[in-house]
This record gives structure tokens, C-alpha cells and sequence, in this order.
């Protein structure tokens, strides 16, 4: 049949339209418990289950052969519901796997896919990454994010990872990122990490740090491709080890503990400069602190800082900055 029918939660019948040439089969927001009234096409190489309520996996996706993305994205899909998945022999050139949001406790084996690029297992209950060693050191890019990890490892073998996204979990300590040398973005926000230690990577463009526990802000010096740098809702109570970071576009420090702005005169390419929920009592110096980008500064945020108390603190910003578009809240064209 070209189409098929699943009973709503209201009781109803609704229609899912498929058209039987297409290679993708997109039931986002279906709301199905199961696929039974679905005919799923031998060809297909997309298969988007994206918010539904389906427990189980339906044994016909086992013969989809040309399959490339599979998304299982906010399901009820629990550990032992996952597990076929791992003999299914067909789908081993499958590219794209997305188990985000569902019951997950622990890394699902993932081995048989030769040729994965995105693996993506966060929003689970996830406690251990013990399991990415079997994944493919095809891998480009691997969320786990809002986990209960608590441990960075089993990640040395992802020599071509490009995106790292641990996010939200328990982490402690940087480690085991030595091997990662083509990673672009590194997100590790919302863990309890006190100290950079980013195991000598230099190709990285974007690492975001935000809310951890750290002090202090050296141990970035050697990321001198760093384009967007996020520290915001830290301890941090000085400005440091900025001054090789030539290529950064985008420095985020709001939510300190700052009380002047400084080792930022070298950075001739910064566009937005987020400094606000500090402890910085005046903008004296501001300008020489700011003297490489003054030109191309095209943000500022300073707000809750004691220096914007001052009646000339806009005038003050706008005589440093030439070009500036943005202050605070306010727009300027």
C-alpha cells in the first residue's frame, strides 16, 4: 500500500502519507507505539522516527541495506530495545545513528557500522562512554551530552572527530584528547571541571568551558586556530594566557569574578567581547586593553559590571570603538 493509517491518541485515525519512490521516510511527530501500519520501502536510504513512543525496533529495518541516517531521536527506547541493532548486518554502512532522548543507561554496541560519521546518544541516562571503543574511527562527530558520564574516555582511536559534545555531564578532568588532532569544536559546558587541560590541541576553533569550576584561564595559549572561546558562569578572576589566541572572533568571560579587562590587545580579529556579571569597576585602560581590535569590535556587553554607573559609560565605549554596533542591550547602525 502507498500509505498507511495509525490510531491517534484522541482515538482517530491518522493518515501517514508515503510516497513509495522516495528514498526518505520522515514520521517525525507521528506519535506511533509501533510501525506495524507503515510500509517501509527496501530502498531507503533516511529513516527519521523522531518523536514518537516506540519501545522496540520493527525487525524490517534489519533489511535496509541502503540505509544511511536512522533516527531514533526522543522515543522510549531502552537498552535491551536497542540491542538487535547490533547484528543487524545490513545496515552496516549506515552513516548517521541518533538515539537522543530516550532510556539509555550505556554506550549501545555500535561496531557493526564501518562507516559512521555521526553518533549521537545524548539526553539519555548514560553513566560510563565504556562502549566508543567499538565505534568506528570513521566517527566525525559524537554527541553525549546531558548524561551522567563522569569519566573522558575511549576517545583516542577518533583520530577524524570533528565535533565533540560532552555537555551537561559529570566530568571532572580534561583528558585523552591528545589523539583528536583534526577536532574543531570541543563543548564541555556544565561539568565540574577545575582546570584546562586540552592535551595539546592546536587545530581546535571552538571550546566552550561554560559553567564548570575553573579559576583560572591559562591553558588555551597553544589553540592559536581558537575562533570562539566560551567561559562564562566560572570562577575566573583574571584575564590570562589570551595573548596567542590571534584568531579569536568571539570571547565569552560573563559571569565572573573580573575586575579589569586585559591580555586582549593582541587579538586584532575579536568581534564580540561578552564581559558583562563581572566585577570591573571602571574603563580606565579599557582602550589600550583593547587596542588591536578596536576596529573591528562590533559587540560589547558590560552590563552588571560597576562600571556602567558612570553617566559617560556609553560615550566612553562608542569614543574606543568607532564601528561598534552593539552595546549591551542597545543597537547602533
Amino acid at each position: 500500500m502507498a500509505d498507511g493509517t495509525q490510531r491517534d491518541a484522541d482515538g482517530g485515525d491518522e493518515t501517514v502519507e508515503i510516497d513509495p519512490s522516495s528514498t526518505v521516510l520522515d514520521l517525525t511527530s507521528f506519535q506511533l507505539h509501533d510501525l506495524e501500519s507503515i510500509e517501509i520501502q527496501p530502498s531507503l536510504t533516511e529513516l527519521d522516527l523522531t518523536a514518537n513512543r516506540l519501545s522496540s525496533l520493527d525487525p524490517r529495518i534489519a533489511q535496509l541495506s541502503n540505509l544511511k541516517k536512522f533516527s531514533l531521536r526522543q522515543n522510549l527506547i531502552d537498552d535491551a530495545a536497542i540491542e538487535p541493532i547490533s547484528s543487524w548486518e545490513a545496515l552496516s554502512s549506515l552513516e548517521e545513528l541518533v538515539l537522543r532522548d530516550n532510556k539509555l543507561t550505556k554506550i549501545p554496541d555500535a561496531s557493526i557500522f564501518k562507516k559512521l560519521l555521526v553518533f549521537d546518544v545524548s539526553f539519555n541516562e548514560i553513566t560510563s562512554l565504556n562502549g566508543l571503543a567499538k565505534v568506528s574511527n570513521t566517527l566525525k562527530e559524537l554527541y553525549v551530552s546531558k548524561n551522567e558520564v563522569t569519566k573522558m574516555e575511549e576517545i583516542e582511536h577518533f583520530h577524524q572527530l570533528l565535533m565533540l559534545e560532552l555537555g551537561s555531564n559529570r566530568l571532572r578532568v580534561m583528558e585523552n584528547l591528545q589523539n583528536l588532532t583534526n577536532l574543531q569544536e570541543l563543548w564541555l559546558g556544565r561539568n565540574r571541571i577545575k582546570v584546562v587541560n586540552l592535551c595539546g590541541l592546536k587545530c581546535v576553533k571552538k571550546i566552550s568551558l561554560q559553567s564548570n569550576r575553573l579559576t583560572s584561564m591559562k591553558g588555551f595559549e597553544e589553540c592559536i586556530a581558537l575562533e570562539e572561546l566560551y567561559l562564562s558562569h566560572n570562577g575566573i578572576s583574571k584575564m590570562e594566557g589570551l595573548s596567542t589566541l590571534v584568531n579569536l572572533r568571539l570571547l565569552d568571560v560573563s559571569s565572573n569574578k573580573l575586575t579589569s579587562v586585559n591580555e586582549i590587545q593582541n587579538l586584532t580579529e575579536l568581534e564580540d567581547l561578552w564581559l558583562n556579571d563581572n566585577q570591573i569597576e571602571s574603563l580606565e585602560g579599557i582602550a589600550e586593553a583593547v587596542a588591536g581590535s578596536r576596529g573591528k569590535l562590533a559587540t560589547i556587553y558590560l552590563e552588571n559590571n560597576p562600571c556602567v554607573k558612570s553617566p559617560t559609560y556609553i560615550a566612553t565605549l562608542r569614543q574606543i570603538f568607532p564601528n561598534i554596533q552593539q552595546i549591551d542591550s542597545n543597537i547602533y547602525s
